[in-house]
């Protein structure tokens, strides 16, 4: 039986083509959605992939979701509406628009727009793929290296983010505030 061998050519032709399906999809993919990153920022994660699971790459946790993540249900220092408007500001300006706030709802596009970004969606996740099976026994690399351990970080930082700002959402709905 012969010894299963790691083909390098033909990774990076999965690689290239794959450069090559974004680079065609890029002009159509202007990211139109709030919060969603564009496609020059995706391309850069999906490259980077390999350095993250060697934790060489580490995404920085913003101070507001530390301090989320440390009590997400305590009651804040002001507790007015602009104190709570404030607050939460600051979690949207980390977190990206809430589901429901109008700089979602207004968002309308047409069905090319969408197919583009559907595309570029496609393209990036092919890279990314790509770029992730170039090491081998990913999942053990990124136990040993640390970068699981902040990935279940970032996860947690980011709900316990969510939960904080509809927390606020909550008191500023309590103290009827605009």
């Amino acid at each position: 039986m012969p010894k299963p061998v790691f083909n390098f050519a033909r990774a990076g032709l999965q690689l290239a083509s794959a450069i090559c399906l974004v680079g065609l999809t890029a002009c159509a993919s202007t990211s139109s959605k709030p919060g969603k990153p564009g496609t020059d920022e995706q391309v850069a994660g999906a490259v980077t992939a390999p350095l993250q699971d060697l934790n060489l790459i580490q995404a920085k946790i913003p101070p507001v979701l530390l301090a989320a993540q440390e009590a997400p249900f305590k009651l804040p220092a002001d507790e007015t509406c602009a104190g709570l408007a404030q607050e939460k500001a600051a979690l949207d300006q980390a977190l990206g628009p809430d589901l429901d706030s109008p700089e979602r709802q207004k968002l309308q596009r047409d069905l090319m727009q969408m197919g583009g970004e559907a595309a570029s969606d496609a393209a990036v996740g092919a890279l990314r793929s790509a770029s992730e099976n170039l090491i081998p026994f990913r999942g053990w690399v990124r136990k040993l290296s640390g970068a699981e351990k902040h990935s279940v970080a970032v996860t947690a930082s980011l709900v316990a983010g969510q939960s904080r700002r509809s927390f606020l959402r909550g008191l500023q709905l309590g103290k009827a505030c605009p």
